[in-house]
Formats: C-alpha cells, structure tokens, sequence
C-alpha cells in the first residue's frame, strides 16, 4: 500500500477495519498496512496494538511486545480509558467494569484496560479471573512490569506461591532492588514453608530500605513462625518506631500472647485510637491489642468493650452470611448419604497421605499438629487452603446472590475425575514437603466443611477432629483477630450459630460414615495427654513415640496464632479463660442452643 493510509482508505478507522480483517489471512500484510496508518497516525494507541497482534503472529515476539508498550503510552490520551481509571480510582466498580468490558470488546488487545479490569476484579473479590486477564496481559506484552507485578500478587493471593515466586524472580531480574518485587518473593517463601529463606530476604530489602514499617512487621512474623520470639519483638517494635499508629504491629504483638504490654504501650494505643485519620484497620487491630492489654491487667469489662469494638469494625467490612453455612450444611446433609458412599466405595485416589484435622479455629488444632509432627514419620505444614480451592471450582463460579453448585456437582464425577482430583490435591501441597515423611498434616480448620469431598477423592486419608468447648472456643476465637478466612468470629451471634452447625454435619459424617472421624477434645488433651495421645498416633495408624509428648521441643515453623503456646508444656489456664467474660457471653450461648448443654457429645443427626 503506497501513501498515506488515510488516502488509500479514506479515513483511518476504515483502514484499521481493513488490516484487522487481514490479520488471520496475512499478518505480515497487516503488518505492512498498520505500519502505513502509524506513519499518518503514530500515536494511534489502536493501530499500535493491531501493529503487536501482527508481530505476535508471526512469532516476533520482542517487536510485538514493544509495539504494546508503545500503544500503553499512546492510551495516556484515550478519553474512554481517561474516564474508566477515574471510575476506578473513585471506587464506582460496576461503572469501571462496564466502561472497561465495552472498551476490551472493540479492543480486545488493550493492555491497559486488560490490567484495569483485573485491578477491578481484584476489587470485586474475582481473583480468578484476575489472574486469567493478566495471564493475557502479560502474554501480549512480557515487558509490562506493572502488569506482571499485578500478575504476580495475584498468584500469590491465589495460594499460587511457586508461581507468584518465579514472575517476582523474573522482574528481580531487571531490577533486582525493587523493595516491592523482593517483599512478595520474601511473603510467596514464606508461604510455602521456606522461612529461613524468607528471613533472609526480608532483611535483605530492610538492609537497603530499612525506613519499611511493613516489611519490619513482615519479617517479625517470619521470626515468629521458627520461634525466635525476641527477635520477633524486636521486628514488630522497629515497624511502631516507624509507623506509631500502624495498627497489625501491635495487634502482631498481642498475638504473640506472651508478651505483657506496659503502661507507656497502653498509653501509646489510647493515643493512637484518639487520632481521627488513622484507618478503620489500624483502629480494629488497636483495640484487639488493647483488649489484650486489659485482659492481662484483669479489666475484663474494659477488655470485652476494647474487643466488641474491635470486632465490630471488622465485621462491617465482611459479607459473611451465617444462612449460607447453615444452607451448605443442609445440602451436605441431603446429598452425603451411606448409599451415596456405598456407590463409590474404592474410587478415588488410594494415598493414605494426608492428615486433616479440621474443626474450629482456636480449638486447639494446632496442638493436635504440633504432637502429630513431632512422631518421625509426620511432617506438619500450615492451614493449606488447597481443598477450599479445589471445592470453589468443582462449584463453579457463582455471582453475587447465586448459589455454588457445590456439593451437588461431586455427584457427577467419575471415578477417573476423583481419582484425578485426589492425584491433584498430593501434587498441590508437594511442595510443603521438605523432610521426605511418609505422612503430612494439613490444618485448615473449614475443611470440616469438606469431608464429603475429602472421603471422595482421599478415602485413606485420616481425619481427626480438634474440638474445645463452645464458649472456650468461641470466645477465644471472637478475641482473635484473623488475618483473612474466618469471617464467622467477628460476632457472638454468628460464632454460635458456625459452631453449631459445625457440630450437626460432623455428627451426620459420624452417623453415614461410622469411625471415619477420630475426635480429640481438648479438655480431655490437657487433663490426659498421654493417654489423648495415644488414641490420636494409634486413629493415625502410628506407632507411639515418646517425642510426641514432648511436642514442646520441635523447633519445626507455626505461623498460627498457636505458635509460642505449642512450645511450651500443655497448660490448663486456658480452658476455663472464657468464665471471666461469661457475663457478657449470652447472644453466643441463645445462638448455641442445645449444644452447648450437649458438650462434649455430639447432637442426634
């Protein structure tokens, strides 16, 4: 094509048409006509983007990636693009979405509003196909750094921690300095069980950037998980010197539960809840340090106050709806019946594998791992969130005010398809197994919510249940602050009504499927524990071992909020702690109902 595009084609919109329907025929010929247009129009964001699917097609991908980078320069001036990050900016999400979706429908190459709508969906609580869009994104253009740090934060979000490793290495690789692209490569080895690795890396970034509040805190958490409680102390108090109303770092702190804050501390926590433009995070964390603070000092009433405020803000930021637990445990019911089970009896995969204990959080699970990964042929991991991950997607994707197909869809799986999934889930958690063991225990206390898809595609794998008394539990768990996951604990009311039907559907799995389930209550754990652990290694099919007594001494990684009390001997203190809130307990006692009177037996199913 000679001169001008717009000559040839009469206007550049006709000529864009014109090599667009040509890109599947010949790209180089759309090549040579795009080519033509930028030289009339070289900032045409569109024409520049035709320009890298062309290059793309014939395999030169380097040109192609710069084509999209120069067309990421050009959408500077778009108005529609213009109009969507304002959107976006403002927080007017569905405004954003729709803006963004009818831009990427006449231009499905836009790279820009390909990692906008990503940063939309992230938003939205879509991590899925987030990760999909800028998958995509930084397929059209690998140098796009900005898109690939996005990219990898969601993998990493996404309990994608190999993954979000390898792309924070990739962009290291051209700036290996980056504080950002080092701390999500330090949190990503954190994850997945390699915590002196991640030591090491977060000091790194702190030895040339040291002015980092949350990289302080970060590292303190990584101290905390391999036991090293002063220097965790130290860490947290380094990120307070820096950011005095950083919220978590105290609350990080507190949740060490063996440090005792002093006056001047409470007094630097009054001060800090005092300032009118510190964050509603900040404000929650404060108070749940602080409810600790008054809890040590004996205030009881002042301690409930300082933790119902503190849960209150967090409850006003979660969509948690107690209906939709109680919906699934009515499903589960109906759908997991003795014949149900009798149909699929020796399919699935046969690894006798995992451990699952599974329960409430603060029940004392973390004990029950602890004892467990201290028997020589066990190694302990984390709460791994693989089957929760695995159970979003057998449901589906389920909008807003739908309803997952989940559980209902384990019903059409073929025994090749559990088989695959079981293979899948021992592929998935591969990479928590540093020692070689034949054994490994998997904590995630909501998988009590999956054992029907747990007894499907791991039918050898043993299940223990950590159980604690209601109140105990439920108040312990209500004084907690979760980072993410347990959105149930910020309300007496919604604590009780989760605990009780928690109790109902293990109750029915101990009536379909008799002895599948071993219990261990913790009040029995504490008065008994030679005798407790005992039937814990023999349910597990495990010879005794002295060592598991002395569960105390492992020096292996716990990043729950357990981890300074499993390293010490068992202490009766706790198990009563509840009684000195009891005054205020009543909406978590009515919403328990018989339960309660029913502890430590479970109701009739």
């Amino acid at each position: 094509m000679s001169g001008a595009a717009a000559e040839t084609f009469g206007t550049l919109q006709h000529a864009l048409e014109q090599a667009t329907r040509l890109m599947d025929q010949s790209p180089s010929t759309a090549e040579e006509q795009v080519r033509e247009i930028l030289k009339v129009a070289p900032h045409h964001a569109q024409a520049l983007r035709l320009l890298g699917a062309s290059l793309r097609r014939q395999g030169r991908v380097e040109e192609a990636d710069a084509a999209y980078l120069r067309s990421l320069e050009a959408s500077t001036r778009d108005p529609e693009l213009i109009a969507a990050a304002q959107a976006l900016a403002a927080n007017r999400l569905a405004e954003a979405e729709h803006a963004l979706r009818t831009i990427l429908k006449a231009r499905p190459t836009d790279v820009a509003a390909i990692r906008m709508l990503a940063e939309t969906a992230v938003r939205l609580g879509r991590l899925e196909a987030a990760e999909n869009l800028l998958e995509r994104c930084v397929e059209l253009a690998p140098t796009f750094t900005g898109a690939r740090f996005n990219y990898a934060t969601v993998l990493y979000r996404r309990g994608k921690s190999q993954a979000a490793i390898a792309e924070a290495e990739r962009l290291l690789a051209d700036d290996p300095r980056h504080p950002g692209y080092r701390n999500l490569r330090a949190a990503a080895l954190a994850r997945i069980g390699e915590t002196e690795a991640a030591i090491e890396a977060y000091s790194g970034v702190l030895k040339d950037f040291p002015d980092q509040p949350k990289v302080w805190m970060s590292l303190g958490h990584a101290l905390k998980a391999v036991g090293r409680q002063a220097d965790s102390v130290d860490a947290y108090r380094r990120a307070l010197a820096l950011a005095p109303g950083l919220g978590e770092a105290w609350w990080s702190l507190a949740n060490l539960k063996t440090v005792r804050f002093s006056p001047a501390d409470v007094a630097a926590m009054t001060r800090q809840l005092a300032r009118a433009d510190i964050s509603d995070e900040d404000r929650f964390h404060l108070e749940f340090a602080l409810g600790k603070a008054r809890e040590d000092a004996g205030d009881y009433a002042a301690a409930f106050e300082s933790y119902a405020r503190g849960n209150a803000l967090r409850r006003r930021e979660l969509d948690y709806e107690a209906d939709e637990t109680s919906d699934h445990l009515r499903r589960a019911k109906a759908l997991f019946t003795p014949a149900f089970f009798a149909a699929r009896a020796g399919q699935g995969c046969a690894a006798p594998d995992p451990i699952f204990v599974v329960g409430l959080p603060r029940s004392g699970s973390t004990l029950v791992e602890q004892i467990l990964a201290s028997h020589s042929q066990v190694e302990g991991s984390q709460e791994l969130p693989d089957i929760i991950a695995m159970a979003r997607r057998i449901g589906g994707r389920a909008e807003k005010g739908s309803q997952s197909r989940y559980p209902e869809a384990l019903a059409e799986l073929t025994a090749d398809q559990l088989k695959a999934l079981g293979e899948e889930y021992l592929e998935r958690v591969e990479v928590h197994r540093k020692l070689g063991r034949p054994f490994l225990v998997d904590k995630m206390p909501n998988n009590f919510q999956h054992l029907g898809l747990i007894q499907l595609i791991l039918p050898n794998a043993r299940v223990i249940d950590a159980r604690r008394h209601p109140l105990g539990c439920g108040f312990s768990a209500f004084k907690q602050h979760f980072a993410r996951g347990q959105g149930f604990t910020y309300d007496l009311t919604d604590l009780g009504r989760y605990y009780a039907d928690y109790v109902a559907l293990m109750a029915h799995f101990d009536a379909v499927l008799p002895g599948r389930v071993h219990r261990v209550i913790y009040e029995r754990m504490v008065a008994d524990p030679e005798a407790e652990v005992r039937a814990l290694l023999a349910a597990c099919g495990l010879p005794f071992e002295d060592a598991c007594l002395r569960f105390y001494e492992n020096d292996r990684a716990v990043r729950t909020a357990s981890s300074e009390q499993v390293r010490r001997p068992i202490f009766t203190d706790a198990a009563d702690h509840w009684r000195n809130y009891d005054p205020w307990l009543g909406p978590l006692k009515a919403a328990l109902g018989p339960v309660l009177d029913a502890y430590p037996n479970a109701p009739a199913v």
